[in-house]
């Protein structure tokens, strides 16, 4: 599936893709934070038919419903495809000096070249947590890379 990119100068950026039907689906990212869900006409794809301003907790909460059931078939697929990546479900001790702190405060991909692509709470997984998600002891994170850099995040969320 092929998604356009496309820079909106002043607003952000513009992703859209066309789905097997030839209805045309984006997403308006704009550099306040906000989303906008789009849907254009299928007669004239210039234009817009209705727009849908989502919030942070909004886009959130429909990417999850959109990607749950995605994201470990995705990574499953990268492990056919990419040599040497691997997976680890690394979990957040109660006692982890992260519990309670932010994805970003660990500075796990900076440290170790390995990315937290998901985090399972209470069974419910949380794909692309952003920078200033907020771990829990209990949760499970998901991260990808080497194994000596999986092994590092697991270091790094155990000890800091």
């Amino acid at each position: 599936m092929d998604v356009e990119r496309t820079s909106l100068p002043g607003i952000g950026l513009r992703h859209v893709f066309t789905t097997r039907r030839g209805r045309q689906l984006g997403v308006v990212s704009h550099h306040t934070g906000r989303r906008d869900l789009v849907i254009y006409d299928k007669e004239d794809p210039d234009t817009c038919v209705v727009s849908v301003a989502l919030s942070d907790e909004e886009a959130n909460a429909l990417a999850e419903l959109l990607g749950t059931g995605r994201v470990v078939e995705r990574l499953s697929e990268l492990h056919r495809q990419v040599e040497g990546l691997v997976t680890d479900q690394i979990p957040i001790a109660p006692g982890s000096p992260y519990a309670g702190r932010t994805l970003g405060d660990t500075r796990t991909r900076t440290r170790t070249g390995a990315s937290i692509v998901a985090v399972v709470r209470d069974g419910q997984v949380i794909a692309s947590p952003r920078p200033d998600f907020v771990f829990s002891a209990d949760d499970v994170v998901v991260a990808v890379g080497t194994d000596e850099g999986t092994a590092a995040v697991a270091d790094i969320l155990a000890g800091g």
